[in-house]
């Protein structure tokens, strides 16, 4: 009989990633930055366990879209309170908070529960070629 491979929390190695999103389609990069998330890239890989790596995400505002999605994809939030509806088109949050466009669409392929929650947390996102996490020594992935 086999038995199934747990890995320990002592084996699960946590590398960071820097991802440039220049000219890269929004739901493509958002694709891949979840599946290095979630861990989907390692042989240890657990679907209940968080395996993944730190991603960096750097030039958010310079990230393209296909089509007519500038305009017709809308972001929409609601206060609680009667007419509280706030809408907002990509093109809108791209220009007031690019960082906020790419963490939906990443938000949108990671399992809503605890563990997506405890994923969305290593996700960094930055509007531009700049960040902090230099002293991660982190390695640059192409997409």
């Amino acid at each position: 009989m086999m038995r199934t491979y747990f890995p320990k929390p002592d084996e699960i190695s946590r590398d960071w990633v820097v991802v440039d999103a220049s000219n890269q389609i929004l739901g493509r990069l958002a694709t891949e930055v979840a599946r290095v998330l979630r861990g989907k890239h390692k042989p240890e890989y657990t679907p209940f366990l968080d395996t993944g790596d730190f991603v960096v995400v750097v030039n958010a505002e310079r990230v393209a879209v296909t089509g007519r999605k500038m305009e017709d994809k809308l972001y929409y939030r609601h206060s609680g309170y009667p007419g509280g509806l706030k809408v907002e088109t990509l093109r809108e949050r791209l220009d007031k908070y690019p960082e906020r466009a790419i963490r939906a669409a990443v938000w949108g392929m990671l399992p809503k529960n605890r563990l997506g929650r405890k994923l969305l947390k290593k996700l960094k996102v930055y509007a531009g070629p700049d960040h902090p996490h230099q002293a991660q020594n982190p390695k640059q992935m192409t997409l």
